[in-house]
């Protein structure tokens, strides 16, 4: 068992006034029996009413409207978690595909999450072909494991080189990139062998053998596994996801989970840097400060645009 305190700040500076702000906020710890919120605020500019539901996914979703005229916005999140997730042992689940194809026939949901991108024909073939590698067991565990171990050891951990926007195939060209391609690249194996896979945001919380990404915003997977259910496992790090990942919410990628995204009204160029501040137990706080790389500038948001994603995770 973990208490870890999470602060969250996201921060957009715009280089002329702006109006008419309309967002939608994921900052909230997903609702399961091993995440205890002892505490959460969120404070935002202009102090506005946010609405929360529960999306699609399950997800806490908050929205919330900025109409006056503004030159920044600031999301900040205070938030104090236990977590006391018991060590996974999904090894011990041996479950075959036979069994896992007849548990997805039965559910919508793990259908969606079974199918793949409509993806270029080169980039099929070639995850046709890592996922041919990796299928050297009729234990989806294994098979799942081997995929997060194929990415680890094939894929470099390099910040900076890409964007919320980048694609599969630019990420499997180049073979490097951080936590949400690594978890984009491993869902589409995945999936091209019928594992329902799903986007999974947080924080990586600090622990003494040090792993890519704490301190920050991270993301990672959830594979099925027949006769198991919902398991979490970290290409970045290569590992079984512990009671050290907090999680904030999932979806079937990215855009399903972006801890804030929205729109606004204004000729703008705006900017985005990302704070996040994780305290251990013992005192010990790891902090990441960024600018987040954005390829979309909003020029005039005067049409009901749809919501676009902005903030990046590490």
């Amino acid at each position: 068992m973990s208490v870890f305190n999470i602060h969250h700040i996201t921060k957009y500076e715009y280089d002329r006034a702006v109006k008419e702000s309309v967002n939608e906020i994921k900052i909230y710890p997903f609702n399961s029996p091993a995440q205890h919120v002892l505490y959460h605020e969120i404070n935002i500019t202009g102090n506005p009413d946010v609405m929360v539901s529960t999306d699609y996914w399950g997800n806490r979703t908050g929205m919330f409207n900025l109409m006056p005229s503004h030159t920044g916005l600031v999301v900040e999140s205070k938030l104090i978690v236990r977590n006391h997730q018991p060590e996974q042992d999904v090894k011990k689940n041996f479950g075959t595909f036979d069994q896992l194809h007849e548990e997805v026939r039965k559910d919508l949901l793990l259908i969606e999450l079974s199918h793949s991108e409509k993806l270029q024909t080169q980039l099929h073939d070639e995850i046709k072909t890592i996922a041919k590698q990796i299928k050297i067991s009729q234990a989806v565990v294994d098979v799942v494991e081997n995929c997060n171990q194929f990415i680890f050891q094939n894929f470099q951990y390099v910040k900076g080189i890409t964007t919320i926007e980048t694609t599969v195939e630019e990420i499997l060209e180049h073979r490097s990139g951080v936590c949400q391609d690594f978890a984009h690249v491993m869902l589409e194996i995945l999936r091209c062998l019928h594992i329902p896979g799903r986007y999974v945001s947080g924080y990586i919380c600090p622990n003494k053998n040090g792993m890519r990404g704490e301190g920050a915003t991270h993301a990672w997977v959830e594979a099925w596994i027949p006769g198991y259910g919902w398991a979490g496992i970290d290409p970045t790090n290569n590992v079984w996801v512990s009671n050290r990942h907090v999680k904030l919410a999932v979806g079937r990628n990215f855009n399903d989970c972006s801890p804030v995204k929205g729109t606004f009204k204004g000729p703008a160029k705006q900017s985005l840097s990302v704070y996040v501040s994780v305290s251990y137990e013992d005192g010990q706080t790891f902090e990441e400060m960024s600018k987040v790389k954005m390829e979309k500038q909003a020029e005039d948001h005067t049409d009901p645009d749809p919501l676009e994603s902005f903030a990046g995770q590490q």
